[in-house]
């Protein structure tokens, strides 16, 4: 855990969060600025700051299966969503623990960005 991340802190219950899904190993919260009418973030428990720094492999595997669940969960795998990682802040990620944007419920452009 990093004592400054917002994420750990939703993780260990300082700060409240409006969790939509968790496990041992993830928790998924609906974004507080959100990028469409659904937009969720799929979170390790796990302090990792970057797509760039996970060593398991294995990891994006349980993020995925976090994301599939919390699309069938939300009503979205039919409609239809987005997922997306920014890795660094050239890329415009603003909070370094790592994290999946599960967005739904809009026309999404291509190509992104």
């Amino acid at each position: 855990m990093e004592r400054d991340c917002v994420f750990c802190k939703i993780i260990n219950g300082e700060i409240k969060g409006d969790v939509v899904y968790e496990n041992e190993d993830i928790i998924a919260i609906r974004d507080i600025a959100p990028q469409a009418p659904y937009h969720y973030l799929i979170i390790p428990k796990v302090h990792i700051p970057t797509s760039q720094d996970v060593k398991d492999p294995s990891l994006w595997g349980n993020l995925m299966s976090a994301v599939n669940v919390v699309a069938e969960r939300m009503g979205l795998a039919d409609l239809g969503y987005r997922v997306v990682v920014n890795c660094g802040s050239q890329a415009c990620q603003s909070i370094f623990h790592l994290h999946i944007h599960l967005l739904s419920g809009r026309r999404f452009g291509w190509p992104p960005g």
